[in-house]
């Protein structure tokens, strides 16, 4: 259970508040030197403001003097006020720097958090929103030291002012400590209720974000369609909830400064009343009253903290909502190699894909038999062991018990929803089961170490996103050129390549590709790195009849060296395949050869329903 949570597993209000608050205090020690030059600067240009009162009422005292030399006054006048402009100028740009350096570090760590947990965070965080808490939140976040120091800072007139009352005549300190209470109760209420506001809000924006880019990813189909206006709609749906938070927090905002408004007057008004009164009695003199009228309208300021305390609950609620982010527990590894994963040479590569060690033994129709435990033993063997995993507390995969020989080719077929992908994830530890165990070779995926385990694995998916800044790179990911050329011919990339003008030298981002040119960069990236085992999960679906016949005959030949499972929705694809596992419901409801399993008229329908 996170430190978030209350035993019910529900996020308490308190809890939230501590956990935001500490995070800021985190962000404070990660903002280098920056915070401490500004806060030096803003003590220093605030006692000096606190110098400054009494400096001008000496030379007021001194100016009523007959005969009274004033240049030594107003000298030291204008140096207290060069001084105050001085520390402000400094400190306008340690604020700014030290923000810039905090929100740095805060959205690296989130990101490198958000990559480490994987694809399991988004079972909780819809894209849009993870943007926005990386992204706006990370920078509000970032705004905190300021805010902060600033609002501390504050302090410092306001109790320099109170003290200097009090050495002037008690009774003006007496008038301003009501006043200054005032002002402390009105801050501290409007912090609390900015803080609740300012969490409405933000959510509401990330709502939107979220609508945002999932109607972006849908953007062809909302075109063909004609849904445009009804998309329009869906996106701007939270928009009243927004404008409603937005419309709280300003209201918020202007009832305290009315409020502020009221008191900071009525706090100068009586300050001065009483040193009139007091002046009156020949207790005052001039200077002295003077000075105190400055004193207050000085520690009076510390109702501008208004809009300090304000940006101060805008970064304690989003640190309350990255906190959320850092909180998912990110993927734990072991330090584990595989039996036989770095031979005499000290190599550790995958093998090159358009070089297979040991054709093996194959069968009718090139399968391999499964009687063969693969070139190299049991190199590839995939075992899973009473798996089964959920999503939201609901069973999708259950009872999953199956053993891959090494070096076998497996179709996973089944209708929408039946747990095809969730298996293939789990297979390669993109996700974690919630019960049993994956092994690979005999080692439980959880015991392997980060770069044997994606040694080992490699993925293609429907939609690749390229990595490097050329294709060459996107595919190679630090391996050789050779073996980028050998994966890409593997996959039939490498005749469009070839025709591009720079061929794998072109910059992924300037590079013409359609989609099924992009998949097939896809499939050559995971030929390059997949050391014992294959999953591609639909990473065929936009290839044309030949492309995929041509990346068919390159899994059954060239790449037999590995364990390939594959998500499959074409009868095709899972009659070239040794083993088809069939999914129904999240549990195995057949296994076998396709020709086996194609006498039972429910198998054909999934193929029937897949290739309408």
């Amino acid at each position: 259970m996170s430190e978030a949570q209350a035993p019910g597993g529900q996020v308490t209000g308190t809890d939230q508040s501590r956990t935001a608050d500490r995070l800021l205090l985190e962000v404070l020690r990660r903002s280098g030197r920056w915070p401490v030059v500004y806060a030096v600067t803003a003590l220093a240009g605030a006692v000096v403001e606190l110098l400054l009162p009494g400096a001008l009422g000496r030379a007021v005292d001194i100016l009523v003097t007959p005969g009274a030399d004033i240049a030594e006054a107003l000298l030291l006048c204008a140096s207290l006020v060069v001084t105050v402009v001085a520390c402000d100028a400094v400190a306008v740009l340690a604020a700014g720097a030290g923000g810039a350096q905090a929100a740095r570090w805060l959205r690296e760590r989130v990101v490198r958090h958000v990559l480490a947990v994987g694809p399991a965070i988004s079972r909780h965080f819809p894209a849009g929103d993870l943007v926005t808490r990386a992204g706006a939140n990370t920078e509000e976040v970032g705004a905190a030291p300021e805010a902060l120091i600033t609002a501390v800072a504050l302090l410092v007139p306001a109790g320099g002012s109170l003290i200097a009352l009090a050495l002037i005549d008690p009774w003006l300190a007496v008038a301003f400590s009501i006043g200054l209470a005032l002002i402390g109760v009105v801050l501290r209420a409007f912090l609390r209720e900015a803080t609740a506001v300012a969490t409405g809000y933000q959510e509401a924006q990330s709502d939107i974000a979220s609508r945002l880019i999932d109607a972006l990813s849908g953007a062809r189909t909302i075109a063909a369609a004609g849904t445009e206006d009804l998309e329009t709609r869906r996106v701007l749906k939270p928009l009243p909830r927004l404008r409603a938070h937005g419309l709280a927090l300003w209201r918020v905002n202007a009832r305290a400064g009315v409020q502020a408004a009221i008191v900071v007057p009525l706090l100068e008004t009586a300050v001065i009343g009483v040193g009139g009164l007091r002046l009156a009695s020949g207790e005052l003199s001039v200077g002295e009253l003077f000075a105190a009228a400055r004193y207050a309208v000085l520690g009076a300021g510390i109702g501008s903290a208004l809009g300090y305390l304000n940006r101060l609950g805008r970064a304690r609620s989003a640190a309350g909502r990255v906190r959320q982010v850092l909180h998912e527990p990110a993927m734990a590894y072991g330090g584990e190699d595989l039996p036989g994963d770095h031979d005499v040479s000290g190599r550790d590569d995958p093998p090159d894909p358009g070089r297979p060690r040991d054709a093996g033994r194959h069968g009718p129709h090139g399968r391999r038999e499964l009687g063969d435990a693969g070139p190299y033993g049991t190199r590839g063997r995939l075992e899973f062991r009473d798996v089964t995993v959920c999503v939201d507390g609901r069973p999708v995969l259950r009872d999953i018990d199956l053993a891959v020989p090494g070096g076998a080719v497996v179709a996973v077929v089944g209708r929408s929803g039946s747990g095809k992908s969730l298996l293939a994830a789990v297979a390669g530890r993109l996700a974690d089961p919630d019960g049993g165990e994956v092994l690979l070779d005999g080692v439980p995926l959880r015991r392997l170490g980060r770069a044997a385990l994606r040694r080992a694995v490699g993925y293609a998916f429907e939609r690749p996103v390229l990595f490097g800044s050329t294709l060459a790179e996107a595919i190679a990911v630090g391996r050789p050129r050779e073996v980028a050329r050998a994966a890409a011919g593997a996959a039939a990339a490498d005749p469009f390549i070839r025709k591009l003008p720079r061929s794998y030298d072109t910059l992924v981002d300037e590079a013409p590709m359609s989609g099924g040119e992009r998949q097939r960069v896809g499939l050559a990236r995971a030929f390059a790195h997949g050391g014992r085992l294959l999953i591609l999960d639909d990473a065929t679906s936009s290839l044309d009849t030949v492309t995929e016949y041509q990346v068919a005959r390159a899994l059954t030949e060239e790449l037999r060296d590995r364990t390939r499972l594959i998500v499959a929705h074409r009868a095709a694809t899972a009659a070239r395949a040794d083993l088809v596992v069939w999914l129904e419901g999240g549990r195995i409801r057949g296994r076998g050869a396709h020709e086996v399993l194609w006498g039972d008229p429910d198998y054909r329908a999934v193929f029937q329903v897949a290739e309408r």
